[in-house]
């Protein structure tokens, strides 16, 4: 007999709650540059090959612009689970208040969109 106690899997259409931020790490004494460098990192290895594509190449074609500012919104926004960026990326779910407002996400789905249908493959190390 099956057991009636089961977990519902929301549709593609549907946002789960919101879940607080995850607690990101202190890194008191890293550079601007280093923070770069860490971040294309981040990027580049997220864990789902279309998260691995989209950050990967965003991050080319944005860290090098971005002000120390926008480079620490980038980097509590990488903290947030690979599925969900992807999903507040391409629209397919509304992001949490806390991102709401992000011109981070304002540009990844720019980004996401491709209008200009450029071709993209993984950036060389």
């Amino acid at each position: 007999m099956a057991s009636s106690a089961h977990t519902r899997t929301p549709c593609k259409h549907q946002t789960p709650p919101d879940l607080p931020a995850p607690t990101p790490l202190e890194r008191p004494n890293e550079t601007v540059e280093t923070m770069r460098a860490r971040l294309v990192y981040q990027s580049r290895k997220r864990g789902t090959l279309e998260s691995d594509l989209l950050m990967s190449t965003f991050a080319r074609d944005q860290l090098a612009t971005m002000s120390e500012e926008e480079l620490r919104e980038y980097d509590r926004f990488l903290d947030e689970p690979d599925w969900d960026i992807y999903y507040w990326a391409t629209g397919k779910r509304t992001p949490p208040e806390r991102w709401a407002n992000s011109k981070i996400l304002e540009k990844l789905r720019v980004h996401a969109k491709n209008e200009g249908k450029v071709v993209r493959s993984m950036p060389a190390l």
